[in-house]
């Protein structure tokens, strides 16, 4: 639901910062999903009035205007023919910002100086549907009613600040600006006033009448109409198309918008008929007959079913009920008399209807939510005030109405002590009175007993008014306490703790959370390089997916954060460090007969100022907070074809693959359209749990001193660091302590296809100090080790 705020504090005098107003109604249960301030762009764009028209000397298209802006008078060259002298136009001053990031200077038009810019609609990234009366290519003509130099924004309704709220089911009358202020007046405590229809009627002649029958009361509880005579169709007054606006409807005719307008104020939809097209002067409401077919407002003839409900006149439809109207009866220039109809429809009915014939409405999306039958006269009766406001018509003094199934207010006791110890609070009856008032409830105090109103169908039982209680005195201000009789507290399980203290480490280390979609593109798959038997193509897939982007179950968390990160480049971001815990899909089978196996995987991604090693150091950080460190190898990686072949690793444990770190394959980056070099990394969650060891052990200062030896190694290039560091530690034993490279050389003083590797070896014994013969023995065997298994030789 979308609420413009500047309308919504026509009802309720609301003076808080946006802010705290979002926050406020979503604790007290109308959630807001977020807020967009119109016209946020729009800067410098003022109301000016053109005082004169000059030809341009050396352009016949252009013309050279004096224009008022209230502090000073502009020369605007432009090549608009629609202006003329007195007009009221909006003007974009130089510096300003218009519409896709449009930005006016001062400059030259063929050598006459121009100061700023005349904008039409289209400049102010709107549309002529938005405001029929605008010209095609033109200046659009402000009424001279603005002062010069005012903001042209409110002219436009571009200074509007619309609300979305997140509304449940349950709630239908929340699904109008009304009950949206009503809800706004209680949470704040402020009055609420909504509008109270007052119109005056013309007498009832013998032609106005109209017979309303209901053959489907199940499915139509309520038909209300009223004629209007002497209409006059056309475009709507300014502040109406801009209260339209605003909300996200576009202006038709006065008509047609005021049944708009009652649909987003009142949270009833409307529709208004010819009078003079609806035949034989009888409205049916009934079942449509198999095979027929009714050609509807958008355009399209469309055939029905005998488990649709349509209204019909004495030959043939002329709507299906709660979604749209018929092309034949609706209101044109020539319309001089109308039907206004306000019905209540089953929900479950125009849902289905709606799903068969793959049209959702605004009617039918509120239709689906059980409207309350009993809001169709006031609906009517502000659609006939509006029209009688405008001028655009009167009201006959003759009601139709039509209601066989009536809905009565419920009534629920209600005790305060049950309340108080339902919610663990102490608060005074007084109060909750107060509250149930505020929601449109009446009051027994003697009896204890609420009248709940016909537009809350969720309260039922006392527990529904125990919930209002606690919405509007505020669940943070409920106390905190255990339910009695609980044995335990809870608490969280080591898998939980080792998935958080994952989280903390990465963001220590400079990550932010990423959150991507399980659902993903087959084409992935190609992206990724993957060969045409790889086993991660054979994925879930989707039986009834939204598209083919979301179409198969995710098999490598790779896509979706190369995307996350193509999407910071996309957006400049210098930087990005990224990780997401989340889950892939691997089948058991194909095709699919059981759920598949789900793994949990921890992915890194980033790019910028890093390197391989940085993505490596992430990883080994988080092992060593894990305590698996010391037994974790990183190997080269051979598989994976979206990795760099040079520079990637596979990560093991305990001789046990559990996951991968490398650079993204170049081919690979450039598919995702990511400009750097990324850097990628994967372990698997269920590893990390299975090897934690959170538990520290306590070692002893040393007693006896350490022994330092630095070796300087001279290896073939194709002999990897990982090989030679595991073989060091290997040939030490217990003694080493410590193994530190410092130093990779490659140069003229190094013969070609070798490199110079440097180490600082600390050596020490729990139990004695260690002498220079048993210190050497171990040197020479590590020697010796490395020359026979790797051809590695100490550096002459």
């Amino acid at each position: 639901m979308h609420v413009p705020m500047n309308w919504l504090k026509e009802y309720v005098p609301l003076e808080n910062d946006l802010v705290s107003y979002m926050d406020g109604m979503t604790m007290s249960g109308t959630k807001v999903e977020g807020c967009k301030k119109l016209g946020e762009d729009i800067q410098k764009v003022v109301v000016g009035k053109i005082l004169s028209i000059e030809p341009h000397e050396d352009a016949d298209k252009l013309v050279v205007t004096q224009v008022d802006v209230g502090t000073e008078v502009l020369q605007i060259v432009t090549g608009a023919t629609n202006i003329q002298v007195g007009d009221h136009v909006p003007v974009a001053l130089a510096g300003a910002k218009l519409a896709e990031g449009l930005e006016i200077k001062k400059g030259k038009l063929r050598g006459v100086e121009s100061n700023g810019m005349m904008c039409s609609v289209e400049e102010l990234g709107l549309t002529r549907e938005d405001f029929p009366d605008a010209p095609e290519h033109g200046i659009y003509i402000l009424e001279p009613d603005y002062a010069l130099g005012s903001d042209a924004k409110p002219v436009f309704a571009l200074d509007e600040v619309v609300v979305e709220y997140e509304v449940t089911s349950n709630r239908p009358d929340c699904f109008s600006i009304l009950g949206i202020a009503r809800e706004a007046a209680a949470t704040f405590g402020l009055p609420f006033n909504p509008p109270s229809p007052a119109f005056e009627v013309i007498p009832k002649a013998e032609e106005d009448t109209v017979e309303v029958e209901i053959q489907e009361p199940a499915l139509c509880a309520r038909f209300m109409g009223r004629i209007v005579r002497n209409v006059q169709v056309g475009p709507s007054p300014k502040w109406l198309q801009r209260k339209l606006v605003s909300a996200g409807l576009r202006p038709i005719n006065n008509v047609v918008d005021i049944t708009n307008f009652v649909m987003l104020e009142m949270g009833q939809p409307m529709h208004a008929y010819d009078l003079d097209k609806l035949e034989g002067g009888r409205i049916c409401v009934r079942k449509a007959g198999v095979g027929e077919k009714i050609l509807c407002l958008d355009g399209a003839e469309r055939a029905l079913d005998d488990g649709m409900l349509v209204i019909a006149d004495a030959a043939k439809p002329v709507g299906i009920a709660g979604i749209i109207g018929g092309e034949d009866t609706k209101v044109t220039e020539t319309t001089t008399s109308i039907l206004f109809e306000a019905a209540n429809f089953d929900g479950t009915n125009v849902r289905m209807s709606s799903k068969r014939l793959g049209l959702r409405t605004d009617a039918s999306t509120k239709f689906e939510k059980y409207l309350d039958p009993n809001n169709v006269a006031a609906a009517i009766g502000r659609a006939c005030e509006l029209i009688t406001m405008l001028g655009a018509g009167q009201v006959v003094d003759l009601e139709l109405d039509n209601y066989p199934i009536k809905r009565f207010p419920v009534e629920i006791a209600y005790a305060p002590q049950w309340i108080n110890g339902l919610l663990g609070t102490d608060i005074p009856e007084e109060e909750m009175v107060r509250y149930f008032e505020a929601v449109g409830c009446q009051v027994d105090r003697k009896a204890r007993k609420v009248t709940a109103p016909t537009f809350r169908p969720d309260l039922e039982g006392e527990a529904d008014l125990a919930e209002e209680v606690a919405r509007f005195y505020g669940y943070d201000r409920i106390p905190v306490t255990l339910a009695a009789g609980t044995p335990t507290v809870g608490k969280k399980n080591f898998k939980q703790k080792i998935e958080d203290l994952a989280r903390l480490v990465m963001e220590d280390c400079g990550l932010s959370e990423a959150m991507t979609y399980s659902f993903e593109s087959p084409k992935a798959m190609d992206k990724l390089l993957l060969d045409p038997e790889d086993d991660l193509r054979s994925a879930v897939r989707i039986i009834n997916p939204l598209g083919e982007d979301f179409s198969v179950m995710r098999t490598t968390p790779m896509n979706g954060m190369l995307g996350s990160l193509a999407t910071n480049y996309n957006r400049r971001n210098e930087q990005a460090w990224l990780y997401e815990i989340a889950s892939i899909y691997i089948p058991k089978s194909q095709p699919v007969r059981e759920l598949p196996d789900e793994q949990q995987k921890l992915t890194i991604g980033m790019y910028g100022e890093c390197t391989f090693y940085d993505a490596k150091g992430v990883l080994e950080t988080l092992l060593d907070r894990l305590g698996m460190l010391e037994e974790t190898s990183f190997e080269l990686e051979k598989t994976l074809h979206f990795l760099h072949p040079g520079r990637r690793a596979e990560v093991f444990y305990r001789n046990k693959s559990i996951g991968y770190v490398g650079e993204v394959h170049p081919q690979v980056a450039d598919a995702y359209g990511i400009g750097e070099r990324p850097y990628v990394g994967v372990l698997d969650m269920k590893a990390l749990v299975r090897g934690a060891d959170l538990e520290h052990k306590y070692t002893p200062v040393p007693k006896y001193p350490a022994v330092n030896r630095d070796l300087a190694l001279l290896a073939k290039d194709e002999v990897l660091v990982g090989q030679i560091e595991k073989l060091i530690r290997q040939k030490s034993g217990k003694m080493l302590e410590s193994l530190v490279l410092f130093d990779v050389y490659k140069g003229k003083q190094i013969q070609e296809g070798c490199k110079s590797i440097a180490y600082s070896l600390t050596f020490r014994a729990a139990d004695r100090t260690l002498g220079e013969k048993e210190i050497s023995k171990t040197v020479s065997k590590i020697l010796e080790g490395l020359e026979e298994e790797l051809g590695v030789t100490i550096r002459q």
